[in-house]
């Protein structure tokens, strides 16, 4: 039985869901890039991040799409990303408990905080609190509106609720 290589990846979960660490670690086994999706939302910036224009944004993640290989991370399943899940050879949905995910967004925080991790954007209370929103809202919104929008690539989709599974799952060997 020959196996799949998967060249298009993408991986959503809510805040704290392990959806970077395990883009960098998949980009680093199977050198494929990896991007975030709020890197294609916004443009860092020293001085402040700036939004992108909904055009900006989707002639982005169009010309990452295009690519021959990819991994895409991000908590996004509105429509501007459909074009990203229908072109995936696979779907990575990270659902660990919400405990977990609560624990790991305070953790980040504070070692963002510490300067012992690098923050895309500036780790502000507000932005703090604002991930625990986040998290509660993909929880209770998120989750259900991708299975019922995208619930049709079911058999492209891997539901992980264990990231120390990644390292045993067979469709990433």
């Amino acid at each position: 039985m020959k196996k799949k290589i998967y060249k298009r990846i993408h991986i959503i979960g809510s805040v704290g869901s392990g959806k970077t660490t395990l883009a960098k670690e998949i980009s680093s086994k199977l050198g494929i890039p990896y991007y975030e999706l709020d890197n294609v939302v916004w443009i860092r910036n020293k001085s402040g991040d700036i939004k992108r224009t909904e055009q900006e944004r989707k002639e982005y993640l169009t010309s990452i799409i295009q690519t021959d290989s990819w991994i895409i991370e991000g908590v996004h399943n509105e429509e501007w990303v459909s074009n990203c899940f229908n072109s995936a050879d696979l779907i990575i949905f990270l659902d660990p408990k919400y405990s977990i995910r609560t624990y790991r967004i305070i953790k980040r925080f504070l070692k963002q905080k510490l300067k012992l991790e690098k923050a895309n954007y500036k780790p502000t209370l507000e932005i703090f609190f604002k991930m625990f929103k986040w998290n509660r809202y993909f929880e209770e919104v998120s989750k259900v509106d991708f299975f019922k929008n995208y619930g049709i690539h079911k058999d492209k989709i891997e539901v992980i609720k264990n990231v120390n599974c990644i390292k045993k799952c067979a469709f990433l060997s």
